[in-house]
């Protein structure tokens, strides 16, 4: 059995979030439903392979392209499969508080264990707007909220001042960054103290924002390769630094390939490597080339992790 990423019961309001968090792609079949042995399949193995904790409807769920029925599927498939092993950590995406709240509502009665708060905007928002959009998600529920920034892709960006503003609300706990600016990071380590912990996103190199003070990251890269995700952590935990950097450097060709390719696309492509049939991701995006996928299967193979697996009937 993993160890959970948990200090307690995972429907506890108090709980403490840490770890490998994949985010979980989102398996769509021809006809627009999810393929859900596939993805219950997915869920147990990567709990046996020992991740603290599953995040469906993130960057690579591609939570932009599904609808509302399928988000919902998705979510609750997890919840189900997961069983309370470990925690699920559900992206709630929205450009308007209303459908977020909604969203806050449903995933909770699903029976998830905290909340991935995404804002999604079309016009620029102003700071005292963006702040009113989390504090809306947050005051929805108890269940622990993780702020997501990534400016690289939100119009309407978290600044250091509106993450100042919303730790103060209680159960504002995480900050997950996908920022790739490590100096920005730490500044945001420094304002928040121990009143929020910080999640690395496959941007950043997660041994490094380890070192500096986070708790874990959620990225997709470990969707394919969990193992070597949560050996990557325990190093990190036991402060063998020297070991943890040598393990880094070869998983960090997968935060590149990832980088380099569409995200579903790259996580997708490498889980069918693998044996899951996830399918391909959503139009209008397009699957992984063959030269994608070669680059995939040769850094798969070569980190141990493109094992023979046996096929979903």
């Amino acid at each position: 059995m993993p160890s959970c990423g948990l200090s307690m019961s995972t429907r506890d309001s108090d709980m403490e979030f840490r770890g490998v968090f994949p985010y979980l792609v989102s398996p769509i079949d021809e006809r627009g439903r999810v393929k859900e042995a596939v993805l219950m399949r997915l869920v147990n193995d990567l709990i046996e392979a020992g991740v603290h904790g599953l995040t469906p409807l993130g960057s690579t769920g591609e939570f932009a392209y599904l609808d509302r029925e399928q988000r919902h599927r998705i979510v609750e498939v997890v919840v189900q499969a997961a069983r309370h092993r470990v925690p699920v950590v559900a992206g709630v995406a929205a450009t308007t508080i209303a459908d977020a709240v909604e969203q806050v509502k449903i995933y909770a009665a699903l029976g998830v264990d905290g909340i991935l708060g995404i804002l999604e905007a079309y016009f620029p928002l102003s700071e005292d707007g963006v702040v009113s959009y989390f504090t809306a998600v947050a005051e929805t529920s108890e269940l622990p909220v993780v702020l997501y920034t990534n400016p690289q892709f939100q119009r309407s960006d978290l600044t250091l001042t509106a993450i100042e503003r919303l730790m103060k609300i209680d159960n504002i706990r995480y900050l997950k960054d996908a920022s790739s600016d490590t100096g920005r990071l730490l500044s945001v380590i420094n304002a928040v103290g121990d009143r929020m912990r910080v999640f690395s996103a496959s941007a950043h190199i997660p041994a490094c924002v380890m070192l500096i003070g986070g708790v874990g990251w959620m990225a997709g890269p470990a969707c394919v390769v969990p193992r070597q995700s949560v050996q990557l952590y325990d190093l990190c935990r036991a402060g063998k630094w020297v070991d943890a950097m040598r393990l880094q450097r070869s998983l960090w060709r997968m935060n590149r390939v990832f980088a380099k390719y569409n995200l579903a696309a790259c996580i997708k492509g490498g889980l069918e490597l693998q044996g899951y049939e996830v399918g391909a991701p959503l139009p209008p995006q397009t699957p992984l080339s063959d030269a994608g996928r070669a680059e995939v299967k040769a850094i798969l193979a070569d980190l141990g992790a493109l094992e023979v697996v046996r096929a979903v009937s």
